[in-house]
C-alpha cells in the first residue's frame, strides 16, 4: 500500500508538471504579434536583425529562423552585440564579423571596435529589426547597442523596428539614480534611472521622443530615426517574468534564471569592485550571494537583519566557487531573497551590505582594499554615491540621492503600448 501511495503521488507529481508545462503564455511577445500579422511590416523588404539566443518565440523557436524562412521577407544580415548572436562569446568578449552557420548570413560585431553600425553595414537594409531580451537595468549594455543602432539607421534613413519584450523587473519598479553629466558610457547611456521601470520598446519610444542619443557627447544634435514597435499582447505593468508564462532563455552567460535579472539590479554595482567580496559569479547563485574568505557569515547575517529592511530576508551560505579568483576556496558569507518585491529597495541592498563588512570588519572596506574601483562610478552614473560612501560607509548618506527624481522620471515617458 505504501509503495502505491508514492507511486500515486508520482504520477501525479508528473502530470501536474506536464500540464504546467504545457499551459499557453498569458503574454504573446512582439515577434509572435509580428508572425500572426503575416509579418505584414515586413514583406518585400531588405531586412536586418540585431538579435542573441534570447530572441525567440514561446517555443524556443530563434527569432533569426522565423525571419529567415518568413515569406516573402528577406534576411540579409546579423547584427551582434555583446555575448554574440549565437551568445558564444563571454562577458566582456569582443564579438568578431563572421557568417552564421546555420543561414549562411553575415554577421556584423556591435561589441568590439565597432559599437555603432558603420554606414557600410547598412548598405541595403531597409529595415532594422530588433530582439533581445532586456533586465530592465541600464548598466546592461543591450538598450546601449539600441540606442547606437537607431543613431546610425536614423543617419542612414533606415527604420528601425523593436519587437517588444517583457521587463522582466516588472513596470512598476523604478530605483536609483539618473546618470550626471560627464558619466555617461556604454554602461550608462541615458539619462534614465538605474532600473527604468520600461519594456524595451518603450525605452526606444523614449530615446527617440526625447532625443537621448546625445546623451554621451552632448554637443550633437539629437539623432531620430523612423521608428515602429510591435508590441506585445497581454503584457501589464505589474507583471514580473514569472506571471507571463514564457520560457527564460539567458540573455548572457551569467542571467541564468528568471529572476536573475532581480539580483543583478541588487549586486551587480558591488560586483564592480573586484577583489571585495564574491556576488556568486563563477557559483550557481550569480548576484544572489555576498561573500568572502574573511567573512564570517553569522555575523554578517545578524548585522544585516538589525537594519530592518523591508522585503528582504538573508540566510548564511558557505561555498566553493568552481572559477575566479577565488576558485576551489571556501568562502561564506549570506544569500539573499526578496520576500516582498513591491516593498523591497532592491538595489540599495547592496550599500547596506558594504556598510555591514565597514562596521564589522574596519580593516576591510570596500574601497580600500581594492585595487581602483572598476566601473563602480560608470554603473552608478556619478562619482558622488562612491564619494559619499567613503566618508562614513552608511548607506544613510546616498539613500536621498540614490531615490531623487523617481517619482516624475521614467513614469511620464510610459507610453500606452502596455497597460
Amino acid at each position: 500500500m505504501k509503495r502505491l501511495l508514492i507511486l500515486g503521488i508520482c504520477l501525479l507529481a508528473m502530470l501536474t508538471g506536464r500540464e504546467a508545462f504545457a499551459s499557453e503564455p498569458v503574454v504573446k511577445t512582439g515577434i509572435e504579434v509580428l508572425r500572426d500579422r503575416g509579418f505584414e511590416e515586413l514583406k518585400g523588404r531588405r531586412v536586418g536583425l540585431v538579435t542573441n539566443p534570447s530572441g525567440v518565440d514561446a517555443h524556443l523557436r530563434s527569432t533569426i529562423d522565423i525571419l529567415f524562412n518568413a515569406p516573402e521577407v528577406e534576411l540579409v544580415a546579423l547584427f551582434g552585440p555583446e555575448h554574440g548572436v549565437r551568445g558564444d562569446v563571454y562577458a566582456g568578449g569582443h564579438v568578431t564579423d563572421a557568417v552564421d552557420a546555420a543561414t549562411g548570413l553575415p554577421v556584423y560585431s556591435l561589441y568590439g571596435p565597432t559599437r555603432k553600425p558603420a554606414p557600410e553595414m547598412l548598405e541595403g537594409i531597409d529595415v532594422m529589426v530588433y530582439d533581445i531580451q532586456d533586465v530592465g537595468v541600464r548598466s546592461y549594455t543591450y538598450i546601449s547597442t539600441l540606442g547606437l543602432v537607431m543613431e546610425a539607421c536614423g543617419e542612414k534613413g533606415i527604420e528601425v523596428m523593436v519587437l517588444d519584450r517583457p521587463n522582466p523587473l516588472g513596470g512598476n519598479k523604478i530605483e536609483g539614480c539618473v546618470v550626471e553629466p560627464g558619466f555617461f558610457s556604454f554602461v550608462s547611456q541615458y539619462r534614465i534611472p538605474y532600473v527604468y521601470g520600461l519594456t524595451v520598446g518603450e525605452v526606444a519610444m523614449m530615446i527617440n521622443e526625447e532625443g537621448m542619443n546625445c546623451g554621451q557627447k552632448g554637443t550633437q544634435e539629437p539623432a531620430h530615426c523612423k521608428l515602429t514597435v510591435i508590441p506585445m499582447e497581454g503584457w501589464t505593468r505589474d507583471m514580473v517574468y514569472e506571471d507571463t508564462g514564457l520560457p527564460w532563455v539567458l540573455p548572457s552567460p551569467n542571467i541564468p534564471f528568471k529572476d536573475t535579472p532581480v539580483y543583478y539590479a541588487a549586486a551587480g554595482i558591488c560586483g564592480e569592485l573586484y577583489g571585495f567580496l564574491n556576488i556568486g559569479i563563477g557559483y550557481t547563485l550569480p548576484f544572489q550571494v555576498f561573500s568572502a574568505t574573511w567573512l564570517d557569515a553569522v555575523r554578517l547575517k545578524e548585522r544585516l537583519e538589525s537594519y530592518g529592511l523591508p522585503g528582504i530576508s538573508f540566510r548564511t551560505i558557505w561555498f566553493k566557487p568552481f572559477s575566479g579568483s577565488q576558485k576551489g576556496e571556501l568562502v561564506q558569507g549570506v544569500q539573499y531573497f526578496f520576500t516582498d518585491y513591491e516593498q523591497a529597495r532592491i538595489t540599495e541592498t547592496q550599500f547596506y551590505v558594504m556598510q555591514a563588512v565597514a562596521e564589522l570588519y574596519p580593516d576591510r572596506k570596500a574601497f580600500e582594499i581594492i585595487k581602483g574601483y572598476g566601473l563602480f562610478d560608470k554603473v552608478c552614473g556619478t562619482d558622488y554615491v562612491r564619494y559619499e560612501i567613503q566618508k562614513h560607509y552608511r548607506a544613510s548618506d546616498i539613500i536621498g540621492y540614490w531615490r531623487k527624481m523617481l517619482s516624475a522620471h521614467c513614469r511620464r515617458n510610459t507610453t500606452s503600448i502596455n497597460p
